[in-house]
């Protein structure tokens, strides 16, 4: 595999709006990201990715675009990010924007004049169809709900949407659009950011008969994800992409990627593949509902692990994984992966170790450094995310109580890691002056930065020492480029496995414990240290170790050998 300067990096995704609000209107904003700059630095973060600060109405908070040359004014101005990139670059840190190009907003310049002119030139940059007998031209249900489809004022046309109506779909057939997305992106690089993260890039391409489909829900609507991962060519879309913009600037790229074909993981994330690389959905695609939120799943300690597992082996012979245990858009991974009896402090340590030390680049979210959970809503009134209002209905019309409904919400929505950035116990949490735009979660006078950083304990600290770690001299070439290799696949509830080099011959040996039982597992071949215990026992475990050549771990306890 080509080495590339990313890879023995870490990276963390911010979420402005919920970041750091420095002018009191409760919405983070971009001089609120320069002023924890050093925080995360001295956390060990050396890539930051930037949800969408572009102008926008924000009916699916930013990913609907109204002009990506411009800063949204709620996150200040384009000086405040030219400050922002001079800043990370005097730190040695790397900025990643958050390319949108499936679709834009409705207010974008292109779609109003395509409106004004629904069969002239900017009609073209996107899908305007026909409709079938006066009704929507096929069946496709959005990943919103109801139909992918909305009228054309005065015409017979209907355009795409595969996201909210807010959010047309751009016609990637067009070469004039193509080239206008290339200006664009190009402009962003040459401004030196370093990268994208890559939205909904697999969507780009559509049938162009938009043929219907079998209904599958009591909508009668059938879900566009069907017919979309069936694509042909999407290939050549993603090279001309490359050729034209990310080759020329050594640009670092990271795809969100969900229906890929089985046999096409090298062409996306190879030596040349489209992308850089991909974000591993593995272990948050087990957990979905084929039919909604109301359906997810609760898979157990084994069938979780062994996907990862599995994942892991598929990728490394390949190229290199973006390792996620949260995002913007799923639920907060202590609330999702851990057990209730381990949705405590070693129990988010022991998470933290089973996911960073992983092979891939680590992408942590904000507040998953100090284990920020899933917040608690009694009412749908109360969630301002799209999706989850969707999913709300959804349950509702496939005959769930009100109560079932909100607990599938509750479990699943993507305001779950959206609630701010949990910085002090005071007013606000340290994030705002003003009222937040969406409600703290009410545990965050226990759960903060600021009680975190006082205690040499903590999972902040302990986040600290695991990335400082896995960026230590004498073990970065075995963390970042060892082999993954899984042990005692036997033991349903231990996370276990070896990171091995074929450069020094170095091996490292991680083991969590997700069971509620103590287990004791026999070592082969001489340890020479434990690097690092969640429980702090690093001297008591290596002490048991050399009296018995076995490594005793109580529930939710992770240990790192050499």
């Amino acid at each position: 595999m080509k080495r590339k300067w990313w890879h023995d990096k870490i990276a963390y995704q911010i979420y402005p709006k919920s970041f750091m609000d420095t002018n009191g209107d409760g919405i983070g904003d971009l001089k609120g990201v320069i002023s924890k700059l050093d925080y995360l630095k001295e956390l060990g973060i050396d890539i930051i990715w930037l949800s969408p600060i572009y102008q926008s109405p924000f009916v699916d908070q930013g990913y609907d675009i109204s002009d990506y040359y411009s800063i949204g004014k709620e996150f200040g101005t384009m000086e405040d990010f030219d400050e922002l990139l001079a800043e990370t670059k005097k730190r040695g840190m790397y900025v990643l924007m958050d390319l949108v190009v499936n679709h834009c907003s409705d207010q974008h310049e292109w779609f109003k004049k395509a409106l004004a002119d629904p069969y002239g030139e900017y009609a073209g940059y996107f899908h305007f169809v026909k409709g079938k007998e006066g009704k929507v031209p096929n069946n496709w249900r959005s990943y919103f709900g109801g139909s992918v489809w909305e009228p054309v004022p005065g015409t017979d046309l209907f355009y795409l949407h595969l996201f909210a109506k807010e959010q047309p779909d751009l016609n990637w057939e067009n070469p004039k659009l193509r080239e206008e997305i290339y200006r664009m992106i190009n402009w962003w690089l040459e401004k030196g950011i370093a990268g994208f993260r890559i939205d909904a890039i697999i969507n780009i391409k559509k049938e162009p008969d938009f043929a219907s489909l079998s209904p599958d829900g009591p909508d009668g609507l059938a879900a566009c994800t069907r017919r979309l991962k069936k694509m042909e060519g999407l290939g050549e879309y993603f090279e001309d992409i490359k050729r034209h913009t990310f080759a020329k600037y050594d640009a670092m790229t990271v795809a969100e990627v969900f229906n890929m074909k089985e046999d096409e993981l090298a062409d996306f994330i190879g030596d040349d593949g489209h992308f850089s690389t991909m974000f591993d959905f593995s272990a948050h695609t087990l957990m979905q509902g084929e039919e909604g939120w109301y359906r997810s799943r609760k898979p157990s300690i084994k069938e979780w692990r062994d996907t990862i597992f599995a994942s892991q082996q598929r990728i490394q012979g390949v190229g290199f994984a973006a390792n996620i245990i949260e995002n913007h858009d799923e639920p907060r991974g202590v609330s999702r992966f851990l057990p209730e009896y381990a949705k405590n402090e070693a129990g988010k340590k022991m998470l933290a170790t089973t996911s960073l030390l992983l092979y891939g680049l680590p992408f942590l979210y904000q507040g998953q450094e100090i284990g920020m959970t899933n917040c608690r809503r009694e009412d749908i009134a109360e969630y301002d995310d799209i999706s989850t209002k969707d999913q709300y209905q959804e349950a509702l019309m496939a005959g769930c109580t009100e109560e079932k409904a909100m607990e599938a919400c509750m479990e699943n929505s993507r305001d779950n890691a959206r609630t701010p950035m949990q910085w002090n116990a005071g007013p606000g949490a340290g994030f705002t002056d003003g009222t937040p735009w969406l409600a703290l979660n009410p545990n965050y006078t226990k759960i903060n930065v600021e009680e975190q950083e006082r205690r040499s304990d903590s999972v902040l600290s302990y986040y600290k020492a695991l990335i400082a770690l896995k960026k230590n001299p004498e073990y970065k070439e075995t963390l970042t480029y060892g082999r993954f290799v899984p042990d005692f696949e036997e033991r349903d509830t231990i996370f276990a496995f070896h990171r091995i080099s074929d450069e020094n011959g170095q091996d490292i040996f991680v083991a969590a414990n997700y069971g509620k039982e103590r287990q004791t597992l026999p070592l082969s071949g001489g340890r020479a240290k434990v690097l690092l215990s969640n429980m702090g026992r690093e001297e008591e475990r290596m002490e048991e170790i050399r009296r018995t050549g076995c490594l005793t771990l109580d529930s939710c306890e992770a240990v790192v050998l050499l």
